[in-house]
């Protein structure tokens, strides 16, 4: 929130660090100091922001770490600080940010209804969980869980949880969608209707391109086209007007280096003789203390024509103002106390007004002390009023007004265009608010950037309300169809899900029941007794295959000579008490009986069938079958 108001109070920068200097006596650019801070401290807490957001999705346990916890403490104290003390001394900055939302509403509209579709992700797949999860739990349920889950409700709890996340942001979304019907920005208007462009008043001259109050200044006004002049009057000691903004000399001056024991005096207190020997420019030359931070650099021509710049006179820039036929409006400020001209200061300005011979209509006469002398002194001057109801305005015969831009829009600004009343607001600086002085139909205004305004041939963010109509509903439409799509294609993965869960489970349950069945089907079945592979019965089926049908076995070559019969007979081998057992792996033993190696091969056998007598015969390969 600091971040956006600070933002969009840009045009108040000048004046933010002005109003610093005059407590601490050093030139700084806080403003901009107060916009990095608040950037980088948005940027920490939003980058903290997220990362416990991405380790939520994951549902890994936040830990902030306890520098982190001092830093987010560090966070919020500035920020809280600096928002109280523009609450309490800068209540004004709040109006500009209201006035900011009327140009870009159509564009925060925009912007709002793209951010929500980027949430929308999220929001889906975690709408669509839940349902998952509840689907899941009404699959799983049994009958005793279902008693159990009446007293509970958990499902119900789920869909209280749905409805929690989805309905706000469905009603947010809604009402962003809604939001053109209820948006007010004179930028969207026909182009019909769209008043011609404001003229300009040089604030001081054009202070970004000279020292400020300086004929320099109001030269290089002059020359990128302004309508007029703006300025402020103070009176010296000895009755001579001169153009000077502060109450001291200490920032415009040279005032340090001459005579810095006076440096906090007004300048009325002053006698011309001293003043007209000040150094007014060469500040304006130094970087740490140039007023504005967008300053365009100065060529050396301009640099060394500052360096020179001295206080002029009101009689000095009437000269000029009568040369360039330029209007001219300025701020009196009294003298102070015990000073000759104390209560006759304005019919010594009328006086040499008067003396320089300019046409009066030229004079926009703003103070509002002594009006009828100068009335009748000067019946040509136009008359210039504060920010005061229509009557007032009208029984003093004034048709002009020199109002602060932030006090004139939220204030009666229709009251006074339906009255006839001139407009000139004071000081924009900004494109976007000159672009909405244009768009109301403001009359003039006066800027310090004058050297940006005057180059500006349309306003900005200005379209047509059926260019504003299609693009609001091109975006909804878009947006409604990515939010479907979003939704459809989380809803769609979640279900498949689930059906592969039910698939699972279906499988598993059918697999568990198959194997109680098996094993109760294999523990009703009587123990079967097993043959011993080592008797004949179970040798005999072997004997009459060759060893060449036994590939991949231990194959012990074959003699060539031809089998000789068994003779006697073998007494088959019975089973012994601990031949009943489970069937095991078969190993398979192929017998040979080499001519170079009889003995080994008889006595290998006979130690391995014990009971087996046979008269020396000669055997094949022999493969013992797996049970």
């Amino acid at each position: 929130m600091l971040l956006f108001l600070w933002i969009e109070t840009s045009n108040e920068y000048f004046n933010f660090d002005w109003v610093i200097f005059l407590g601490t006596g050093y030139w700084f650019y806080w403003s901009i100091f107060i916009l990095s801070l608040a950037g980088i401290l948005t940027a920490y807490s939003s980058l903290l922001l997220l990362l416990g957001l991405l380790l939520l999705w994951e549902g890994i346990e936040l830990y902030l770490h306890l520098c982190h916890k001092i830093l987010i403490l560090l966070v919020i104290l500035p920020c809280v600080i600096l928002i109280l003390i523009i609450c309490k001394f800068w209540k004004e900055r709040w109006l500009v940010a209201g006035l900011s939302l009327q140009i870009f509403a159509p564009y925060v509209h925009l912007v709002s209804i793209t951010v929500m579709v980027i949430l929308f992700w999220p929001v889906a797949i975690y709408v669509a969980r839940l349902e998952r999860e509840v689907r899941m739990r009404r699959y799983r349920m049994t009958h005793s869980e279902k008693k159990r889950l009446k007293k509970c409700n958990v499902i119900a709890r789920l869909r209280g949880l749905q409805v929690a996340v989805g309905l706000p942001f469905l009603l947010i979304l809604l009402s962003l969608c809604l939001m053109p019907l209820g948006i007010y920005s004179p930028c969207i208007q026909e182009k019909e209707n769209l008043g011609p462009k404001p003229t300009l008043f040089g604030h001081r001259g054009a202070p970004m391109l000279g020292p400020e109050n300086t004929m320099m200044s109001f030269e290089k006004a002059v020359e990128h086209g302004a309508h007029g002049l703006e300025t402020d009057v103070h009176l010296s000691y000895d009755r001579v007007p001169f153009l000077m903004h502060d109450f001291d000399l200490r920032r415009t001056t040279n005032i340090w280096e001459v005579q810095p024991e006076s440096a906090f005096k007004n300048p009325a207190t002053f006698r011309w003789d001293f003043l007209s020997t000040l150094n007014a420019g060469k500040w304006f030359v130094k970087p740490e203390l140039k007023p504005f931070y967008n300053m365009k650099p100065l060529s050396k021509a301009d640099k060394e024509r500052a360096r020179n710049q001295s206080i002029p006179t009101l009689a000095d820039l009437l000269t000029l103002a009568k040369k360039e036929r330029k209007f001219v409006i300025f701020d009196l400020r009294g003298p102070p106390p015990r000073h000759p001209l104390r209560h006759t200061f304005v019919r010594q300005v009328v006086s040499v007004i008067l003396a320089s011979k300019i046409e009066q209509h030229l004079i926009f006469w703003l103070p509002a002390h002594d009006r009828r002398y100068v009335r009748s002194m000067a019946p040509g001057f136009q008359h210039v009023g504060r920010l005061v109801s229509v009557k007032t305005l009208a029984k003093n015969n004034i048709s002009i007004i020199n109002v602060d831009y932030k006090k004139l829009f939220p204030n009666g600004l229709r009251d006074y265009k339906a009255a006839n009343i001139r407009i000139n607001v004071y000081t924009i600086n900004e494109p976007w608010l000159f672009s909405l002085a244009w768009c109301s139909r403001i009359n003039s205004v006066t800027t310090d950037n004058i050297g940006l305004l005057s180059q500006l041939n349309h306003p900005h963010f200005f379209m047509t309300p059926k260019f504003y109509m299609f693009i609001w509903l091109l975006v909804d439409i878009i947006s409604v169809l990515f939010i479907v799509a979003i939704f459809c294609f989380h809803w769609r993965r979640e279900t498949e899900k689930e059906k592969l869960f039910e698939t699972s489970s279906t499988l598993t349950d059918t697999q568990s029941r198959s194997e109680n069945e098996e094993d109760l089907h294999i523990a009703m079945k009587p123990a079967r007794v097993v043959e011993s592979p080592w008797t004949l019965a179970a040798l005999y089926p072997a004997l009459s295959k060759s060893g060449k049908e036994h590939q991949g076995r231990f194959n012990f070559a074959a003699p060539s000579k031809k089998l000789v019969p068994i003779k006697n007979a073998v007494t088959p081998l019975k089973p012994g008490k601990h031949d009943i057992q489970p069937p095991m792996p078969t190993t398979v033993f192929e017998l040979t009986q080499a001519p170079s190696r009889q003995a080994k091969s008889k006595a290998t056998f006979q130690t391995t069938l014990p009971t087996l007598k046979v008269d020396k015969p000669t055997m094949p390969s022999v493969e013992v079958p797996y049970p």
